[in-house]
């Protein structure tokens, strides 16, 4: 079984840092954390065609809508390859089971999220199932940074949770995106993106077959096209009023890739020199960085911020989202044949599960549209950070269970 790259650990050891600073922070001087995440660095005149309200760049937005892109795009890249390439983990047949997971995952979050909500209703509860579109993702780096404790390095279970994990964070952005109530949408722009892929795979991307000079292959292998196209694919989402943090997902799609998939986030892809695999070479180092300034701006958890959301998230988390992710592999091997890797225990699924009721990363990135400010959205950021506790669970029912 292949092994996933030490990038991951990394990965995950710089967003818990980033959010141990913004926790001591802002409870020591919540203040002056607010205000240093609201600090306006500039007021951009934007035409109101382009964004019909005022556009103030801050570092909550910097983060958020221009660096979370690279690493959105970095996980898609991942489930993209396991979809398409020989031997991927969901080429074929073998993408129903983690898609039937994945679905049901997502169901039983949000139904736990709508019945506990209609249980628990206080004056800082909002409408209604305000908020259902929180639990649906979850965490892929403290996902792997679980997983690989409980597993090992080697162990198929990583792997499937990892490809869960992706699918369901991907998941839970373009629900967050499409059933916003206060976007304000202006499709035509998605024109844009369109055209930006159409274009390099016109121009760039497009198999030169064999009988191409070395000029067009080279061409082929060049990275500032696709750099360019997602870019222009970037401004086009972000300005139809989609989440910004899809904006360079279209583009992935017409980058050449390698013929065959060796894993998610498989060591073995730093020896590849695809375009694709490149690309992600080259963010490898940034994004480090870029999840610790989104545990700064986005992990300040206020201890003091309890309230009835926050039950209610650990229940859609906790509850929810395992229970409905093993229906849903039940109901796919049941009712379509569908099966996991054979070295799967179901002692191994169930731990796979668990883990999947951690949730940081796009759950936070969704507060900001799902739910109302102030109370609500800070209770709900202390849901998301007990959730974690479910990342230990599972590492000592694992040792449990192995006695």
């Amino acid at each position: 079984m292949y092994r996933v790259s030490p990038f991951v650990r990394r990965f995950a050891q710089a967003l818990l840092s980033g959010m141990a600073l913004a926790t001591l922070w802002v409870n020591l001087s919540p203040a002056s954390y607010y205000d240093a995440l609201e600090w306006r660095l500039l007021d951009l005149d934007l035409p109101r065609w382009l964004a019909p309200l005022p556009v103030s760049l801050t570092p909550m937005l910097i983060v958020s809508h221009l660096m979370m892109p690279l690493f959105v795009a970095f996980i898609a890249k991942e489930l993209w390859e396991a979809l398409v390439l020989s031997r991927g983990a969901m080429a074929g047949r073998q993408a129903l089971a983690p898609v039937a997971g994945i679905l049901g995952g997502a169901v039983g979050a949000v139904l736990i999220w709508i019945a506990i909500s209609a249980l628990i209703v206080t004056n800082y509860s909002g409408s209604f199932a305000q908020g259902w579109q929180v639990p649906v993702g979850g965490d892929v780096v403290l996902a792997y940074f679980v997983a690989r404790a409980v597993f090992g390095a080697g162990h198929p279970a990583l792997h499937v949770s990892l490809l869960l994990a992706i699918g369901l964070d991907i998941l839970g952005l373009l629900l967050t995106g499409l059933t916003d109530p206060e976007a304000t949408w202006r499709l035509a722009w998605l024109a844009l993106p369109a055209v930006a892929v159409l274009s390099v795979w016109r121009l760039v991307a497009r198999d030169p077959g064999p009988n191409a000079g070395e000029a067009r292959r080279r061409r082929a292998m060049a990275l500032w096209p696709y750099v360019l196209a997602g870019l222009v694919s970037w401004v086009g989402v972000v300005a139809s009023g989609l989440p910004p943090e899809l904006g360079l997902l279209p583009v992935l799609v017409v980058i050449p890739h390698a013929d065959r998939s060796f894993g998610v986030f498989a060591e073995a892809e730093a020896f590849l020199h695809d375009p694709l695999n490149q690309l992600a070479h080259h963010l490898v180092k940034p994004l480090a960085l870029v999840l610790f300034c989104f545990g700064l701006t986005r992990g300040g958890i206020d201890l003091g911020a309890f309230a009835p959301t926050t039950l209610v998230l650990i229940a859609a988390l906790w509850i929810g989202k395992p229970l409905g992710l093993l229906l849903g592999l039940a109901l796919a091997a049941r009712l379509l044949g569908a099966r996991l890797p054979a070295a799967l225990t179901p002692r191994d699924v169930v731990l796979v599960a668990m883990i999947a009721g951690m949730g940081f990363t796009v759950p936070a990135l969704s507060l900001e549209s799902a739910l109302p400010g102030g109370l609500m959205a800070e209770a709900a950021r202390l849901g998301l950070a007990i959730s974690l506790l479910a990342g230990p669970a599972a590492l000592v029912l694992s040792r449990l269970i192995r006695r």
